[in-house]
Formats: structure tokens, sequence, C-alpha cells
């Protein structure tokens, strides 16, 4: 008899392969090399053919790319796994209170109630970093809340907007009141012309500024062709782009390699974005970054860093 039963229903959620790309920042193809050349996972297929996976597999890939990252080669990673399997302990079991929280942050949202927000919030942040508390339970729950919108939830739109609102100004005052403490390279950091969500970027700049970057934000929709006149001025080292959404062809083939073009610096791209359209954001001369921020910054900082 479970004893969390949103856990237990949870569990039975299946979710799409460009989800679990979001999620994990592994992009599709390489899912479906695990897949099929691997055997590492082993999605479920719909009566119309198509994968989608479970929070069990996501925690998998999770793993896997935690062992790539560590030196295991991909051919060793099924051994790996089973060894992990065999561990008394192993690392999806800590994921249970994780889930809970996320329960309970979308239950406060879902009654708009911003002072339980706040309560759950802060508790979490006097226990784990800021690192942990963004993987594990801020970017999960974006796409909880994506989903409650796609599936025509009741109020779904308005729960997305007000869980923006609160994290834009939790993240943007905290921003603040560190700035003066870090005096490392400078980033110029916007949304995609078109992309009005702002919480994948200050996500990602609370990252990099923990990191030792000062971060110039540029917000939401913002038109590429005055990046580079920001990026001069402030002599950042770099230029971060953010975007969950679908970049048009003219973005890809116009307005981007113009930017990296014209730029002194280099282009980087997070966000799903930069998992969906990956190759057309590499032939316009961008780096991707993917979804996962801790992976992203590493990539960001060797670029700048070549010789580290």
């Amino acid at each position: 008899m479970p004893t969390d039963p949103w856990q237990d229903a949870t569990a039975q959620e299946f979710f799409p392969i460009r989800t679990v790309s979001t999620l994990t920042g592994v992009n599709p193809i390489t899912l479906r090399a695990w897949e099929r050349r691997h055997g590492l996972i082993r999605p479920t297929r719909t009566a119309t053919g198509h994968r989608v996976y479970t929070r069990a597999d996501i925690d998998t890939v999770r793993r896997i790319l935690a062992l790539v990252d560590s030196g295991v080669t991909i051919s060793h990673v099924r051994e790996a796994l089973a060894a992990q399997a065999r561990a008394p302990f192993s690392p999806a079991a800590d994921d249970g209170p994780w889930v809970r929280a996320r329960a309970q942050m979308v239950d406060a949202i879902s009654r708009f109630d911003e002072a339980r927000l706040e309560t759950l919030y802060n508790e979490l942040l006097a226990l784990h970093s800021i690192e942990e508390v963004t993987a594990r339970l801020l970017l999960p729950l974006l796409v909880d809340l994506g989903q409650r919108w796609d599936n025509n939830h009741p109020g779904g739109i308005a729960e997305e907007h007000f869980f923006g609102m609160y994290m834009r100004i939790k993240l943007g005052a905290r921003l603040h009141h560190r700035s003066r403490a870090v005096v490392g390279p400078k980033l110029v950091a916007a949304c995609l012309p078109g992309e009005h969500h702002e919480i994948g970027l200050l996500l990602f700049a609370l990252a990099a500024h923990e990191q030792g970057y000062r971060m110039v934000l540029l917000g939401a929709n913002m038109p590429l062709e005055q990046l580079n006149y920001a990026a001069r001025r402030t002599q950042a080292a770099g230029i971060v782009l953010s975007g969950s959404i679908e970049a048009p062809r003219a973005l890809h083939v116009e307005a981007l390699p113009a930017l990296v073009r014209d730029a002194a610096v280099p282009v980087f791209v997070g966000g799903p974005t930069s998992v969906h359209q990956e190759h057309e954001l590499r032939a316009a001369g961008a780096i991707p970054l993917g979804t996962d921020i801790t992976h992203g910054l590493r990539k960001l900082h060797l670029t700048l860093n070549p010789s580290e």
C-alpha cells in the first residue's frame, strides 16, 4: 500500500522523448542510440509506436550521464549500472524527498499560495545548495508546470505565470545582493527573440554568478542585433542566449550567423532550444549548452579557458 499517493501516481507518468531530452540535456539521437546500440534504456512504446519514458527511465539517463562524466566509457556503462543496482543504496533512492517537495510546491502553486511557496523554498535552500535545488527541484518543476499547461489543466497558464513571477523576484534579488562580491569575467545574457520565459535564463545566471562570472542580464525577447553592442560596451567574455521555443528558420540562417560573425566573443545558446535545434545552432556558429546547467557552465568555462 503506497504511503504517498502522489508519488505512486507520478511513477506511472509517461514522458515523450523531447521532454526527456529537455530534462536531461541528452539529445533524442543519443537517447535512441543508448537504447538501440547499447541497450541502456528501454522506453515503452505507445500504440502508434512512439517512445515514452517513465521517471525511472529519466533517472537512468541521469545516472548514465554521471557515469560518462566520471570517465566511464559508454561500452562499460551497462556494467556500472548493474553494479549500482546491486549496491545497498542507489542514487535514485535519494529522489523521494525531491519528488515530495515538487508535489508540495505544485500544490502551493495550484492554490496561488505565495506564503506556503516561500516557506517551502526557503526550507530547501536552508538544507541544500542552490545548485542542487535548481537541478533537482526547480528545473523538473518547470517541466511539470509546462505539462499541466500542455495538458489543458484548468489554470495551467495562470499557475505557470504565478510561479514565474515569484521566481523572477527571488532570483533577481539574489543576483542583485551578490553582484558586488563578484569580480570575474562578464557574460551578456538574454532570451532569444520571441522567448518570454526568463526563469531558465535567471537560473543559469545565478549558477554562473556562483562560479565567479558577472552577469549583464537583458531579459526576455531580445533582438539579436543589439547584443554585439552590449558585449562591446561591457567588454564581455561571451554572449549567452536562452530559449525553450522552436526558433524560426530566419534566426538560424540570418540573425544568429550575423551575431556570431560580428561578435568578438563566443555565442552560447542554452535551454531546450539548444537540444531540439542543436544542428541548426552549430551550423550558425553558436555553441549549444543543453539544459543541464552544471554541464553547460563547464562547457562555457572550458570554451573561454581552453588551456584548463
